[in-house]
């Protein structure tokens, strides 16, 4: 799915008006050298070409700024000019929702610059790139699980930073996206009667992605699939638990009637639900 890039906008500003600064005075038209028939164009100066960059830019060209940039990058490698160009063409990229052009200047930019105080900003451009591109939970996940680790290697890199506390909370959507994914999943097995198939999804999320807004409805369709199969002690753990961590939801309500014919929920601490909550069994 498509993701508001407001966050990048945001954390990005700072970054872009500072190489903006940067940038020198136009540097004069270099001119053309040779005869009438064989005319050879030299390379432009770098600053020139960045300028002309940061010019398209402001026009909202970013296409043809990105393009400019990566010219800089040809024609000057390994110049500061180029480290700079290569970073703000993964920004005008993103802007366009180019993601793989700015998935490749990014790991390029971090790859080729990893002690930079801009590579955060890159890791975060590649992290977000990845997270505008997340699926609906009916496809495939892989792209939420890069999203995932790309976020929090700018989490566990630049901690300090605003980049990092946006990626934490790009991935807390990533993590209930992939529980989404599951209980998806556990719904399909637990209508077709699969009760194991539906426990292990319902039960992935319980101890996987436990802080997303999924886990209240997994507990009580836990406690649906254990009935259905007559373990009714773990049923009752699972509306026990669920009553305890989240007394108002309305999946407690669903949970309370199923498990009555069977007596009042009680909580089992030896169950893996209780400790999944890491709630200490009994000692003996």
């Amino acid at each position: 799915m498509r993701r508001v890039r407001d966050s990048i906008r945001g954390a990005g500003f700072g970054f872009y008006v500072g190489l903006a600064v940067l940038a020198f005075p136009l540097g004069g038209c270099a001119g053309l050298f040779g005869d009438d028939k064989q005319t050879i164009l030299p390379d432009e100066p770098a600053d020139k070409l960045y300028n002309e960059g940061l010019t398209l830019l402001n026009q909202r060209e970013f296409k043809d700024a990105a393009k400019k940039f990566e010219e800089v990058d040809r024609q000057h490698p390994y110049s500061e000019w180029a480290r700079k160009s290569l970073l703000m063409s993964a920004f005008a990229y993103y802007e366009i929702g180019e993601h793989e052009q700015t998935i490749q200047a990014a790991r390029r930019y971090v790859t080729l610059h990893p002690g930079s105080s801009d590579a955060a900003y890159a890791q975060y451009l590649l992290a977000s790139s990845y997270f505008d591109e997340i699926p609906d939970i009916t496809r495939d996940q892989a792209r939420t699980e890069r999203a995932m680790q790309s976020l929090d290697e700018v989490i566990r890199k630049y901690p300090g930073t605003e980049y990092a506390e946006s990626s934490r909370r790009k991935l807390e959507v990533a993590r209930d996206q992939l529980a989404g994914k599951e209980m998806m999943i556990g719904r399909y097995y637990l209508e077709r009667r699969n009760y194991t198939g539906a426990i292990n999804r319902f039960k992935s999320v319980v101890t996987q992605y436990q802080q997303t807004r999924h886990v209240e409805e997994a507990l009580m369709r836990l406690t649906e699939s254990y009935m259905a199969l007559g373990i009714v002690g773990e049923a009752q753990t699972a509306a026990a638990v669920l009553g305890h961590n989240f007394p108002d939801s309305r999946w407690y309500k669903d949970a309370y009637t199923l498990v009555q014919a069977g007596g009042q929920p009680r909580e089992n601490k030896d169950s893996w639900i209780s400790k999944a909550f890491g709630i200490k069994p009994k000692e003996s």
